[in-house]
């Protein structure tokens, strides 16, 4: 009798489906900015942002998994000056009309113990898609002192070709190597927004 209901327990347990311990992150889009940095004829670093970023991100810190999809705004590029940016939306470079939006995704989160120190994944700009792998160099997750929300932020950087995306005007007296800085801060979803 014991040994039959033990059965029938251990049964049940089994049969329960699996708790997802993954949560939903949305990207904050007033802390979170894509940077660059581009030689410039080897006189000087420029040095530029994009202001519109969204996405969201899936993280189990636990499992050490996690995945990410951020877009981001090309038109929204700033560098401070009104005319270097009109011409870098323009045919030469990001062509914004025809493509408006740079996307990262990526499934592939490495962790070294605790810590997020790569994101591995794939970059679209300019309509050509490319493997891109993110060093982190700064990871936290914790509850926000003000807003009293579960948040992650991180620090990641990459140096891109830029003549692999086909942007290839001025290279290479204009630098190929664009070194990306992006910063995130995310907001842990409530339980109805991960639908």
């Amino acid at each position: 009798m014991k040994k039959a209901l033990f059965s029938a327990v251990l049964a049940s347990v089994i049969s329960l489906p699996a708790v997802a311990a993954t949560d939903s992150y949305t990207i904050d889009p007033t802390h979170t900015f894509a940077n660059f940095e581009i030689d410039h004829f080897g006189y000087s670093t420029h040095r530029g942002r994009f202001n519109t970023t969204t996405g969201k991100l899936s993280l189990d810190v636990a499992e050490k998994t996690g995945s990410v999809e951020v877009s981001i705004d090309t038109a929204s590029i700033d560098t401070g000056f009104a005319k270097l940016e009109e011409h870098l939306r323009g045919e030469d470079f990001l062509d914004v009309k025809k493509f408006p939006k740079m996307t990262f995704k990526s499934s592939k989160f490495d962790f070294e113990g605790d810590n997020l120190s790569s994101i591995e994944g794939e970059l679209t700009l300019h309509g050509v898609t490319k493997p891109v792998t993110l060093t982190v160099t700064h990871f936290k997750c914790a509850t926000h002192p003000i807003f009293k929300k579960d948040v992650c932020g991180a620090t990641a950087t990459t140096t891109i070709k830029r003549t692999e995306f086909g942007v290839t005007k001025y290279a290479p007296a204009v630098g190929d190597e664009v070194k990306i800085l992006l910063q995130v801060e995310a907001a842990k979803d409530a339980p109805e927004a991960k639908k």
